[in-house]
């Protein structure tokens, strides 16, 4: 199975934050090129918050992260849009699955998939063993008394030709995943009844018209599980843009939990947006060493081929 890797229609693109936390400049240069990669063709960008965890409805997180995009000087044309509004067309896709015979219960716990199988190499995903794929009625009611079910979707088997997934990413290239071999079957709903985000990225992105997705590479290989549903449900899936990720200079990972490259800090410390996306832009080689750079320049600049000149992780110091 293969998606498209370019598209003649106008771009739709979107933001699609998660409220857990203030926007870090990993997440402003994600969201940096994907409203670049847009605009320089004269696309569109949907700003979705993706507020299905209860974790995340926050409404003043989702405030200021709405509010750190307009400061860098980003706009959108649709949106806010938010995933906690739009429970019932989550439910809805989610029969449509079952009505293929492609879902069914799991009652395996964090603990127990760990203890089953070793991480995916590349990314720390556990390979599903198929634990729960053949319970009976019997087992299955047996197992509700106790604890809720996850709903898990069934993904072919190797040799399918419907479980191969081809695809050509903007940032990393041509890319190819066997989902029984990479990923085994995967949650579409968490046993607290919240759907998970492999189906309502898939719902959302499909329905809003977003033809361009672009993240950090660390969602690379959730690309072949989204592209699958979507020709599940009879969709045509998006384009795909992986940017490297940007790491502090001791290697850790940017995360929201540290406030050392979050916007707030750096907004409060006196930083400009020019002065932020001058240091986002340096990296890719469309800004000198501490030249500011306005969002507009940016899309002047802005080129797929500057962010394909780097497969490794980029570091970024603090100002």
């Amino acid at each position: 199975m293969s998606a498209m890797s370019e598209t003649t229609q106008q771009i739709t693109g979107r933001f699609a934050p998660s409220p857990s936390g203030r926007m870090h400049l990993g997440n402003a240069f994600s969201s940096l090129v994907a409203w670049a990669s847009a605009r320089s063709t004269g696309g569109r960008m949907v700003l979705r918050i993706e507020d299905l965890d209860p974790r995340t409805k926050d409404p003043e997180l989702a405030r200021q992260i709405i509010d750190d995009l307009a400061w860098l000087g980003l706009d959108w044309d649709e949106g806010p849009i938010r995933q906690s509004d739009r429970g019932e067309v989550y439910l809805e896709a989610l029969e449509r699955l079952k009505g293929l015979g492609l879902t069914y219960p799991c009652f395996c716990t964090r603990a127990e998939l760990h203890a089953a199988s070793a991480p995916h190499a590349s990314d720390g995903v556990y390979i599903y063993q198929g634990t729960c794929r053949g319970l009976g009625e019997e087992q299955i009611a047996k197992r509700l008394e106790t604890r809720p079910a996850a709903t898990r979707l069934k993904v072919p088997e190797p040799a399918d030709a419907l479980g191969a997934i081809d695809f050509d990413d903007l940032g990393w290239g041509p890319q190819h995943e066997v989902l029984a071999r990479d990923c085994g079957d995967f949650l579409v709903r968490r046993s607290d009844g919240v759907i998970a985000y492999q189906l309502a990225v898939v719902v959302d992105d499909c329905l809003m018209g977003v033809n361009q997705v672009v993240r950090g590479r660390d969602l690379l290989s959730s690309s072949a599980r989204q592209i699958y549903i979507a020709h599940l449900l009879g969709f045509t899936p998006p384009t795909y843009g992986h940017v490297p990720l940007l790491v502090a200079p001791d290697g850790r990972r940017l995360a929201k939990r540290d406030r050392d490259c979050d916007l707030g800090a750096l907004r409060e410390a006196g930083e400009t947006p020019e002065k932020i996306i001058g240091r986002l832009a340096e990296p890719l080689g469309l800004a000198e060493r501490g030249e500011p750079v306005s969002a507009q320049e940016f899309v002047e600049r802005f080129s797929w081929d500057a962010v394909r000149s780097h497969r490794d992780d980029i570091v970024i110091a603090r100002a």
